[in-house]
């Protein structure tokens, strides 16, 4: 029998910063989740044939010269960009946050190619000297360099994919977050990243009705016949956790770019989310502990969530400080694929990670 401790006002700070770290976490594993319309049918997303070995889907077959990352020192002292002088903000500290594909606990994967695709990926900024936290989205279609494996784990070279796909070459934890750290690191110009945080997409209905249930006015018509879900546009509804699981999730993969519309259901259930548990954590501090065991066994971190906790209770977090990587969607061959806007991308990581002299 466990015994039962009385919190105090510290702890209690700290448990809704744990709270709110965990919303920022439900954030961003509700991006892309394996392909669904909106009717709820799953699609597969297969394996190419020209692929070497059967590597994976999504990666074009043009083998780079190798499997390693070749990485430069973050840029240091002062920078001129546009006509302005800046410098690295060195009180900034990274973390990446990635949504896993897979509706299960989190449990090492049977092979090299199978530790499932990190279709929501973001990175947590916060910066101690300001005391702000700010959150970049990273589209999971974004093409860059990832590297990649066969299903034995031997290193195929480095090949121009969705970097999505980097944590699919892995076990499905540690060594597939960590892959993936490096890749958004690449991606950002080297830049240093602290740690990550990854969770799997079953963990979503426990954490909505954790708090029970939150409550939104439906952006887009959802039907799901096979899970009894049917959200209409226009109705307030106070959703459970598979009615937020649909909500959240489902898209119609046959309309191109239809990820841009489940992205803002996603940025209103968030928003709405982090209301409700801010009004319950007010009332009840020990509403985060419920919150965090509800999704325990579905997280994999290289965090220190304790130290964490620690730093950053205290800073602010707006929706002004939510940025997107900028860039464009086209239809590939098979799958949608974003490329960056190399000018606009320079523009945001000098606003974000820079100080101007």
């Amino acid at each position: 029998m466990r015994r039962r401790h009385r919190t105090s006002p510290k702890l209690n700070n700290a448990l809704y910063f744990l709270a709110g770290m965990l919303t920022v976490v439900l954030a961003f594993v509700i991006v892309v989740g394996v392909q669904t319309t909106a009717q709820g049918t799953r699609y597969d997303y297969g394996m190419p044939d020209n692929m070497p070995g059967n590597a994976y889907a999504g990666v074009n077959g043009q083998q780079g010269d190798s499997g390693q990352n070749n990485l430069e020192k973050w840029q240091e002292g002062v920078v001129e960009y546009k006509g302005s002088s800046y410098r690295y903000n060195s009180s900034i500290r990274s973390y990446l946050i990635m949504g896993i594909d897979n509706d299960n606990w989190v449990e090492e994967a049977p092979d090299g190619i199978s530790g499932g695709q990190s279709d929501a990926m973001f990175l947590l900024v916060a910066d101690s000297e300001a005391q702000q936290l700010s959150v970049i989205s990273i589209n999971r279609n974004t093409m860059t360099d990832i590297d990649v494996y066969d299903r034995d784990g031997n290193s195929l070279g480095r090949m121009e994919g969705q970097i999505c796909l980097q944590h699919a070459f892995g076990d499905g934890r540690r060594l597939s977050c960590t892959r993936s750290m490096a890749v958004v690191s690449e991606l950002f110009g080297n830049i240093p990243i602290s740690g990550y945080l990854s969770m799997n997409m079953g963990g979503m209905p426990m954490m909505n009705d954790a708090v029970g249930g939150v409550e939104v006015t439906v952006l887009q018509d959802i039907k799901v016949s096979d899970k009894e879900v049917n959200l209409r546009a226009g109705e307030t509804r106070t959703l459970t956790g598979v009615e937020a699981y649909c909500y959240l999730r489902n898209r119609d993969v046959k309309e191109f770019n239809s990820a841009s519309d489940r992205l803002r259901r996603q940025e209103q259930y968030i928003s709405n989310y982090m209301k409700k548990l801010r009004s319950l954590t007010e009332r009840s501090p020990s509403m985060a502990v419920g919150v965090y065991r509800s999704i325990a066994d579905y997280m994999v971190t290289s965090v220190d969530f304790a130290d964490l906790i620690t730093e950053l209770m205290d800073y602010e977090f707006s929706e002004a400080h939510m940025y997107t990587v900028p860039g464009d969607t086209v239809m590939g061959e098979r799958f949608e694929e974003y490329y960056v806007d190399e000018e606009a991308f320079q523009d945001l990581i000098y606003e974000v990670f820079y100080t101007k002299i």
